[in-house]
């Protein structure tokens, strides 16, 4: 059976926001079994020697496919999808675009609204880096909401592994205030989370993740 490296205890800051969410929402929307291997983060879990055989990295997520081991949550969710067949068109051209937007969720959006994150959780909030960070965040987010103008998902007319991840990077970590003034993307952010797959996983987790 498919398992699935998850927190089962996580710094109170973290807890809600972590990216084995976006594992969970995915195996949730494509339907089967699965099973919740549950890391304690605050008792050193991820850095067994077991565990870093794994993922190197010391990070959740983590899959182990009958032995095929994949981390970092887009390349798990693309796999999900091409082994599904669910979460990804099945012909090149929709793949590619499901690609394209699975990339630009975690780099062209989810690197500089993170990054502003973790320097204003540091003390920066005010400096000059800050607010570079912040007009680099604000241009993409206005580009993203023109995109999202007049179409329902992301990257096809279908819900995809693309939109699992946009949505996430445009929750946790993003600044509320950032994207107040994009309607569209409170809109777009809004039906993706309104998905009963979401509401499962999120549902699941909170009742299983401890606040450390």
């Amino acid at each position: 059976m498919l398992k699935v490296y998850s927190f089962s205890r996580v710094n109170k800051m973290a807890r809600g926001n972590t990216r084995d969410l976006r594992v969970l929402w995915a195996l949730e929307e494509i339907g089967g079994p699965y099973e919740i291997v549950g890391m304690d983060h605050p008792n050193h879990d991820l850095d067994s020697s077991e565990f870093r055989a794994k993922n190197p990295f010391g990070q959740l997520p983590v899959i182990d496919d009958d032995g095929v081991v994949v981390t970092e949550s887009g390349a798990i969710l693309l796999y999900l999808a091409r082994k599904s067949g669910k979460l990804m068109p099945s012909d090149l051209a929709g793949e590619a675009q499901v690609l394209r937007w699975s990339v630009a969720a975690l780099n062209t959006i989810e690197v500089p609204v993170l990054t502003l994150w973790f320097v204003d959780l540091n003390g920066g909030k005010g400096t000059k880096p800050s607010d570079a960070l912040n007009q680099w965040s604000a241009m993409r987010l206005q580009q993203l909401d023109g995109w999202l103008a007049n179409r329902t998902f992301i990257a096809t007319d279908d819900f995809t592994v693309a939109d699992i991840l946009m949505t996430h990077v445009l929750g946790g970590g993003t600044d509320p205030s950032l994207l107040a003034p994009h309607a569209n993307i409170l809109a777009y952010r809004k039906r993706c989370t309104e998905r009963p797959a979401w509401k499962k996983a999120f549902d699941a987790y909170s009742e299983r993740v401890e606040a450390a």
